[in-house]
């Protein structure tokens, strides 16, 4: 769809005006005031430091209003500098406190205290700057004559002259006084390039400099650089980032007039262009025209990523900083919205890049985080559900303490926070006291605690049956005489509503990979799949040992008509190859927890005797290994890759005799959509590099 000029000239800011210049003779800096002040420079820069806001003695000069200009330092006609003026403007502000004696003895005060209110009043006032990289302070001192000290009264302004800067740079500016009565003034400037300045024939840094415009194809951005075909130059993209130095997207050194296409997906917000000749001591023109274009910044949330990166900690990743803030919600099973969990925690403010860390004691699947931009939902995400399985049904108890040790509870549900014992008609509420018991037996999992109050996740699921125990057995008998007649008719229903059973196994290679395998199973339990993975019931796995755990587990799918999925990686198949070639003795049990290892003894036999094809499959992912690695005993059932063979694979895991869904590749495509960031952060873990993320023609190729 094409782009209207009238919302590109919007989005990418005004054409340069060209401006005219007041030209400044030699290289000191000096100041001036209005007139019935006086004021003086110092004649060195001060360090810049703010200090503390202290209370006022009285009246006191403040500065109430920074006003720039800019102007040209020359040391000869062609031979000039930009440079930055800066006014500040004064008031007065405070008064003089009533003398204790003045109001104890009728208005009658000592004489010396009047002369205080007739004298004049002095300050320092401290102008800061900053131009990436250079910062420096100076410091004005200022008198005012007793006729003009009038509380809140404007007194007139001192003008320093003036900060050399860079063309195309942006200035900030801070201006208080010394010491700190009152918050500090600031203001940003930016500076023009060349291309705004009438005067450029007398700055050399612009004699040779290419002339760079942005344009607009249909969706497509143009940047077009008009020079001549002997004119060689340098043009980078780089992401223009609030701290540090900024991120180099693409480069390139290039000869003559030149178009370049950038792509509208590859616009951000901090997406910015810098230009300049192939000469000694050019002069680099950036320009960042991106910043309040609404499709940049649509990109950049759909960039953004929350990490999780221990139990606690978690961080946002994005191309450029950005205002936000974040906090806990609790996602109930069942479609409702999330819920803030706020009070009793509190929204934090969120700096990309940066660790963050939320004070749990445990993780929990329905735990995700709500990054918010201008009170606007814009991320959302559960970052537990990837390592601790599908959304549960729990419900979340409210611990609030109040002072001589009291306490309440409540139970949140989407209609609010249900005290517990109620009489209300909500689930929690019906169920309130089985819930404080089980509280009190220490059956709820503590997330959160804290000398205000505490989280608890309580499974709620065996209340369920308990409660409808006696209907079921009422309309049992009923039921059962037309089991008896449609039992053979609707068994294929449904088996195929319930889901068919699959049995995951793989080998723990490393941390990262069981990660992969987490988030393959929390996207197949979206399918009508009904998925055990040993990730998922360690505390089982521990009790019973990991043959005895795997063998109930198998024999549990197969009678159910399930099937067993051999994840294969470089462990797997060397663990197999091991138990192959050992042959009756088996390889040595390393861990309690290895269920891939333990499961060769069960599994083996039934590649051996044929009993395989029909009930197990085979998979591994793009990238990891290759199939014909595969051992080739395995590859008597399908072997599939993934995410490339994912249609095939889910056929694979569909009722044997189910016909093959129209929404086959529909499926595909959400557990891929699901699995890409745990393959992303696997093949690229942070701090690396992804390939084909590059703007820009030629992107990762720059020189």
């Amino acid at each position: 769809m094409p782009v209207p000029w009238f919302l590109l000239s919007l989005a990418l800011g005004r054409s340069p005006v060209v401006l005219s210049l007041e030209r400044l003779v030699g290289p000191q800096d000096a100041t001036h005031c209005s007139p019935g002040l006086s004021c003086h420079l110092w004649d060195s820069d001060i360090l810049c430091l703010p200090g503390d806001i202290v209370p006022a003695p009285g009246p006191v000069l403040a500065p109430t209003h920074l006003q720039t200009e800019l102007v040209l330092r020359c040391q000869k006609e062609t031979d000039c500098d930009l440079c930055l003026r800066v006014a500040v403007h004064l008031a007065v502000h405070g008064h003089w406190e009533e003398p204790e004696d003045e109001e104890k003895f009728g208005g009658e005060a000592d004489s010396g205290v009047e002369e205080p209110r007739n004298a004049s009043l002095q300050a320092q006032v401290v102008l800061s700057f900053q131009a990436y990289p250079t910062a420096r302070c100076v410091l004005l001192e200022v008198q005012v004559p007793a006729a003009l000290v009038q509380f809140g009264q404007s007194v007139g302004s001192v003008v320093y002259d003036c900060f050399e800067a860079a063309l195309g740079s942006e200035v900030r500016i801070w201006s208080y006084t010394q010491p700190r009565y009152e918050k500090e003034l600031n203001h940003t400037q930016q500076l023009p390039d060349c291309r705004g300045l009438e005067v450029r024939n007398s700055i050399p840094s612009c004699w040779a400099l290419p002339w760079l415009n942005v344009s607009a194809d249909g969706d497509n951005v143009h940047l077009v650089l008009n020079v001549s075909e002997e004119q060689h130059f340098g043009l980078s993209l780089y992401w223009n980032q609030v701290q540090g130095p900024p991120k180099p997207r693409w480069h390139k050194n290039l000869t003559g007039p030149q178009i370049i296409t950038l792509n509208h997906t590859d616009l951000v917000p901090c997406l910015c262009i810098q230009v300049w000749p192939l000469e000694p001591d050019s002069v680099r023109t950036n320009i960042c025209p991106f910043r309040e274009d609404p499709r940049a910044h649509r990109n950049l949330w759909q960039a953004a990523r929350l990490r999780l990166l221990t139990l606690q900690s978690w961080l946002l990743d994005a191309p450029c900083s950005l205002p936000a803030e974040a906090a806990l919600c609790w996602r109930a099973l069942g479609g409702d919205p999330c819920q803030p969990l706020v009070p009793p925690l509190s929204w934090e403010n969120v700096t990309v890049d940066k660790v963050l860390e939320f004070p749990l004691l445990k993780g929990h699947p329905n735990l995700c985080v709500q990054v918010n931009s201008s009170e606007k939902l814009q991320l959302q995400e559960c970052l537990w559900a990837d390592s601790l399985g599908p959304l549960k049904d729990d419900v979340l108890l409210l611990e609030t303490r109040g002072p001589q040790d009291n306490r309440s509870l409540c139970a949140l549900e989407p209609s609010g926070c249900t005290s517990l014992p109620s009489r209300a008609s909500t689930r929690a509420a019906r169920l309130g006291e089985y819930l404080l018991q089980d509280l009190q037996s220490g059956q709820c999992l503590q997330l959160w605690d804290d000398d205000l109050g505490a989280l608890w996740a309580c499974p709620m699921d065996k209340y369920i049956h308990k409660r409808w125990a006696l209907v079921w057995l009422a309309c049992l008998l009923f039921a059962a005489a037309l089991s008896l007649i449609l039992l053979l008719k609707k068994d294929h229903a449904k088996a195929a509503a319930r889901g068919r059973a699959a049995l995951l196994l793989y080998s723990a290679d490393d941390s990262g990979f069981e990660r992969l395998v987490g988030a393959l199973a929390s996207a197949l339990c979206q399918l009508p799949l009904r998925v055990a993975v040993d990730l998922w019931s360690r505390r089982e796995l521990s009790a019973q040992g990991p043959v005895a755990w795997f063998h109930a587990q198998r024999r549990q799918t197969l009678q159910e008509g399930g099937v067993v999925v051999l994840l294969f990686s470089p462990g797997a198949v060397a663990l197999c190859s091991e138990w192959l070639q050992d042959g009756v003795s088996g390889p040595r049990a390393h861990g309690p927890h290895d269920a891939f290892r333990a499961s060769l003894s069960c599994v083996l036999p039934d590649f051996l005797q044929g009993r395989a094809p029909g009930s197990y499959v085979g998979a591994c992912f793009d990238r990891l290994l290759h199939p014909d690695a595969v051992p080739a005993l395995f590859r008597t059932v399908p072997v599939f890759t993934l995410p490339s063979q994912l249609p095939d694979f889910l056929g694979a895991l569909q009722q044997p005799r189910a016909p093959r869904s129209g929404r086959l590749q529909e499926r595909a495509e959400q557990v891929s959509r699901a699995l890409q960031p745990a393959l992303d952060c696997y093949f690229h873990p942070p701090g690396t590099p992804a390939p084909g993320r590059g703007v820009g023609p030629g992107a990762g190729d720059g020189t």
